[in-house]
């Protein structure tokens, strides 16, 4: 006998993905979310692989507890009229992998913490300078 598992829905997958990348931004575990909504963290982690759709009144509440619109949540989903425009840089799965580091995790975290506006722009420009180099040093 065949099962029938059924793929979850993309919108929900990149919905479950940006629950993830906030919550961890925020350095926040799943069992912390699970009980600021009354729920298990293993129905977080259904969440966040999207393969349990989330409600609109959850999700809400999850945009309350993790501090951003719920429009957060939908930047960038599949099909959406900005990706099909070719208006994003190269999508935002680097993104999405980046801040699955531990490297990206600490240096999100260490950025935002600068208030100084010509600070960040100077640690942009730095950044900016050792990737050139290093794109240099990998040609020759």
């Amino acid at each position: 006998m065949q099962e029938n598992k059924k793929k979850p829905n993309p919108v929900d997958t990149h919905v479950g993905s940006r629950v993830r990348l906030r919550r961890t931004m925020l350095g926040m575990s799943q069992e912390k979310l699970g009980e600021s909504l009354g729920i298990t963290f293993q129905q977080v982690q259904k969440y966040e692989k999207g393969s349990n759709r989330i409600g609109a009144s959850r999700l809400q509440r999850i945009s309350e507890v993790l501090g951003v619109p719920v429009s957060f949540f939908f930047e960038d989903v599949p099909g959406s009229d900005a990706q099909r425009g070719g208006l994003q840089e190269s999508g935002t799965d680097y993104v999405v992998d980046f801040l699955s580091t531990s490297e990206g995790l600490q240096l999100n975290r260490a950025f935002v913490k600068i208030s100084d506006p010509k600070v960040r722009r100077r640690v942009i420009e730095l950044v900016r300078t050792l990737a050139d180099s290093s794109d240099l040093a990998e040609e020759s």
